[in-house]
């Protein structure tokens, strides 16, 4: 999951001591106050079945001849054994080793709700193991804590999932139109043959969801600056990817009789040409919905600052653009990340090759990055064209104003009754990204708690989660199917 960002830009969005603009509250709540009743879920044996399945190791490798195809196979015959009533009354297809589930509702006709998660996780890092409290695949439970690669990316949200519509078919509940679940098995090295191939699928059968909610946000606190309560950030666009290759070649030859200018030298001078030439800054939705969903929790000046982004906004953006988190939220990121030239210390490389990660804000085109590229480089010694074939478009920021986000955050804040209702833009990648055309909206977040003690765990040693917030993520699903079964119409939302 490149996602680390995503959860640190809108945590971290108020570090420089900036912040908000209008004030903006979502109304109450509309549907029948019955959904916010108390869901029953037992912590203790939720816990056990995310430490069971936390000891399969589904890693995705970049190098796809790694991967255990027999991991992902393991994981599917574990969670058929584990939820039936699921893999009773759910039609499950396999899409390679991904999964796609189908729950019918009352009206299979109307336009579904589509829910994401991912099976697979990132490697360990090697040499890190000896950092870990528990065995990274050990699926142990101490301290309050289930311990294991997966445990907050993404298995918690597969587990999470499962268990909501497990105990909502004890209780003999149907939904009022068809719920779609689709695990992915490849996210963490660009979904391509998982997410890629089920969206495939999904619009071969005309398939068009009223909502999609992959992961992304998260419930955050003690992170974010002036703001004292927890923050729901249900993000509501994801930056695009793109990465530029840029090349130079050299008649090569011995170093002791170099030309006026070797292939690196060359190469070196496009990259920081590129570095000293950032695209624009600019705050944009739904950015400015953050800071306006959060601004009543913010001390006076800030409020008063923002209040007045029209005057404000070139100070308010140099601030962003001060620290590498609140900048990621204003411009679209450049980011040189590979170079690589030469076999031997004393022979003149007949190529040399760069790559450079952009991150691109809704509002740009990879087609644009390229364009801006070309012409800072300006040289036509440097071959310019795009990196590899993991690239996409920035998601149009999608509406708050409609059926699906005011039911996205009723559901949040029954389940975390203190928090503050926000949104915000993820920075990473996400399966969602492969889904364009299948969906009327698209809004992320993984609804667990996350402190500032848990963001080096994404991807890093000791990744963990409180049975406690797995369990909180269990009730939030469980709120959001209950929660739409009683306010979904068969129509699609104005």
């Amino acid at each position: 999951m490149k996602k680390i960002a995503a959860f640190a830009a809108l945590a971290l969005a108020l570090v420089a001591g900036i912040c908000l603009v209008r004030v903006a509250r979502l109304p109450a709540p509309t549907v029948d106050g019955s959904a916010a009743a108390t869901v029953a879920v037992d912590e203790a044996a939720a816990a056990q079945r995310l430490a069971g399945a936390l000891r399969i190791p589904t890693i995705s490798h970049e190098d796809r001849a790694r991967n255990d195809p027999k991991a992902l196979a393991d994981l599917a015959e574990y969670l058929r054994a584990r939820f039936p009533l699921a893999h009773r009354s759910l039609e499950r297809e396999f899409v390679g080793p991904s999964l796609l589930y189908t729950w019918k509702g009352k009206d299979p006709a109307g336009a579904p709700m589509l829910l994401l998660a991912h099976m697979d996780v990132v490697p360990v890092e090697p040499g890190t193991e000896g950092k870990w409290t528990h065995p990274p695949f050990g699926g142990v439970i101490a301290d309050g804590f289930v311990w294991g690669r997966g445990a907050r990316d993404d298995k918690s949200g597969v587990l999470g999932l499962l268990e909501a519509v497990e105990l909502l078919l004890a209780e003999g509940f149907q939904p009022a139109r068809n719920v779609l679940l689709a695990f992915g098995h490849d996210e963490e090295i660009g979904g391509n043959e998982g997410a890629h191939r089920i969206a495939e699928l999904l619009k071969s059968r005309g398939v068009r969801a009223e909502f999609l909610l992959d992961e992304g946000g998260a419930v955050l606190e003690g992170i974010v600056a002036g703001v004292d309560r927890p923050i729901a950030a249900i993000m509501a666009a994801e930056k695009g990817y793109f990465t530029v290759r840029l090349t130079t070649r050299a008649k090569g030859g011995h170093s002791s009789l170099p030309p006026a200018q070797t292939a690196v030298g060359q190469l070196a001078r496009a990259v920081t040409r590129v570095q000293d030439h950032p695209l624009p800054l600019r705050l944009e939705r739904p950015v400015t919905d953050m800071l306006d969903r959060l601004a009543p929790e913010m001390p006076l000046v800030q409020k008063l600052a923002l209040a007045n982004r029209w005057l404000f906004a070139p100070l308010l953006l140099r601030q962003f653009a001060g620290n590498p988190t609140t900048h990621a939220l204003v411009r679209t990121t450049t980011a040189p990340t590979v170079i690589h030239a030469g076999i031997k210390d004393n022979v003149l490389p007949t190529e040399a090759f760069a790559l450079v990660n952009f991150r691109l804000l809704p509002g740009d085109t990879t087609a644009g990055v390229l364009a801006h590229v070309r012409r800072v480089v300006d040289d036509p010694g440097v071959e310019v064209g795009p990196g590899n074939d993991f690239n996409s478009e920035p998601s149009a920021p999608s509406r708050l104003d409609n059926a699906a986000y005011p039911l996205l955050a009723q559901a949040a804040r029954e389940s975390f009754p203190t928090a503050v209702i926000s949104t915000g833009l993820v920075t990473g990648a996400t399966d969602a990204r492969h889904y364009a055309g299948v969906y009327e909206s698209r809004y992320n977040f993984s609804p667990m708690t996350l402190r500032p003690e848990d963001l080096a765990t994404i991807h890093g040693a000791d990744e963990r989660i409180a049975v406690s917030s797995h369990a909180g993520a269990i009730r939030f699903y469980v709120r959001l199917l209950r929660n739409w079964g009683i306010a979904a119409s068969p129509g699609m939302a104005d």
